[in-house]
């Protein structure tokens, strides 16, 4: 009998090596190569529903409207793009505790009886009737399955016929058709391959539950969030109140999209104004502390942004941030000393965005700046002022998308006097609002 080849796959990128090494040589990661057996072929895959497709013009392809099914949730369905779509594949990360099964428990529960079905692997039955029961719900209607092999959750479907179908999760599962456990690369793989298939024949929505790393990315191989339709992260402090759902990747809805919840004792809570959560009540002015609206997905968001600068008693000076990209701010205070003449070269500077927000977009380069020469002068900024507005190395303020939307935003929380760059001023007045057209640095110092 011929001898059984062992093979070593990496668990993060799914590459193959026929030896063992502490690191792997396509995506680098240490520590990650397991030893795996690999099994005959089981045969050809079945195809997606339908007769073989013929070359087609994409001029005479009908446009329909995609249907959606509401969730109940507005801020999950803000996330998903408007709802759930018929047949799509969602799939859901975000670190242990941090609300993943509430929030989809919540969702099945607000979904029309017998048109659900729940499938665990991790709890078993008498868990998840201890959390609805803490939470309140009415799931008498609700289906649940607490099975592992992919090839039972398949049939189960193609018998009940439910139009939502939840996994949680995805790496309790496993096919027969491989020798490896559950939560290898090869069966995450698999078994997500077997639910795409499924759901694009049957038209049900899936939504797959997914563990995270350490570094918070989802766990199992890349091409897990290439296969599926919708990547929603479920973000926020464990410890802390409120929860944020961003959506990184959508084939049917806009990228970015933020929806905000609550964690209260009866489950989460949409909140329908996040602004408000994200700033700072203040007595009175502080020196510090800039307001900025930034956009998450299709929706203007007004941010408090912190600094603090002290003077360094090391040989290197600490340039720490969160919520916002540290290099960037060690790019932005050296051109505030070549083109505004106020150098920080000796001093710390702690950059801080309040309510745990994640803020990638350039227009936080202004605010960076006003809050950092703030706390420097110690002398506060009015609180009604904010500012937004991208900042060149040659020190020119250039403009950010929807620029005019962001200026309304403010003004609807009452704030009257905003610093933007000369691009995005509106071309007509906004009713209570003075806005401040900048397009260099000096101008910014001018005008704080």
């Amino acid at each position: 009998m011929a001898k059984s080849k062992t093979q070593y796959v990496c668990q993060s990128c799914g590459a193959i090596s026929p030896k063992w090494a502490g690191q792997c040589g396509d995506c680098g990661a240490w520590n990650t190569l397991e030893a795996a057996t690999p099994t005959a072929s089981a045969g050809p895959r079945g195809g997606y529903a339908g007769e073989v497709a013929g070359i087609t013009r994409l001029g005479e392809v009908e446009m329909t409207e995609v249907p959606r099914t509401g969730t109940g949730l507005s801020e999950l369905d803000r996330a998903l793009g408007g709802g759930l779509v018929h047949g799509s594949v969602v799939l859901l990360g975000g670190d242990p505790g941090i609300g993943k099964s509430t929030l989809l428990l919540q969702t099945l529960a607000m979904l029309p009886v017998g048109e659900t079905l729940y499938v665990t692997g991790e709890e078993s039955a008498q868990q998840i009737g201890m959390r609805a029961q803490r939470l309140g719900l009415e799931v008498d209607g609700l289906r649940l399955l607490t099975e592992t092999q992919v090839e039972n959750v398949i049939a189960t479907c193609e018998r009940e016929r439910p139009r939502v179908l939840v996994i949680d999760s995805i790496q309790t599962l496993y096919t027969a058709a491989l020798q490896s456990a559950p939560g290898s690369v090869g069966q995450v793989r698999e078994s997500a391959a077997a639910l795409v298939r499924m759901a694009k024949q049957r038209g049900i929505t899936v939504i797959l539950v997914g563990h995270v790393t350490k570094d918070g990315q989802l766990a199992g191989p890349r091409v897990l969030e290439h296969m599926v339709d919708t990547v929603l992260y479920f973000e926020g402090d464990p410890d802390g109140r409120y929860r944020m759902l961003r959506a990184v990747k959508n084939r049917f809805g806009a990228v970015n999209e933020l929806g905000v919840f609550a964690m209260l004792e009866n489950g989460l809570k949409a909140v329908s104004n996040p602004s408000a959560i994200f700033l700072s009540r203040h007595q009175g002015p502080v020196p510090g502390s800039v307001v900025m609206v930034t956009r998450e997905g299709t929706r203007p968001l007004l941010v408090e942004v912190q600094a603090l600068v002290a003077e360094s008693h090391a040989s290197q000076p600490r340039r720490i941030t969160v919520g916002l990209e540290q290099n960037r701010l060690t790019m932005l205070l050296a051109v505030l000393h070549r083109h505004g003449g106020v150098a920080l070269f000796d001093q710390d500077v702690f950059i801080n965005v309040v309510g745990g927000v994640r803020v990638t977009e350039t227009a936080a380069d202004l605010p960076m700046l006003a809050a950092a020469l703030s706390s420097f002068r110690d002398r506060p900024l009015p609180q009604e002022m904010l500012a937004f507005g991208e900042v060149g190395l040659a020190g020119e303020i250039r403009p950010v998308p929807n620029g005019e939307e962001r200026l309304r935003e403010a003004a609807k929380h009452g704030y009257t006097r905003a610093i933007a760059p000369a691009a995005n001023a509106p071309r007509k007045p906004i009713k209570g609002m003075e806005v401040v057209a900048v397009s260099r640095l000096g101008e910014v110092l001018d005008a704080l």
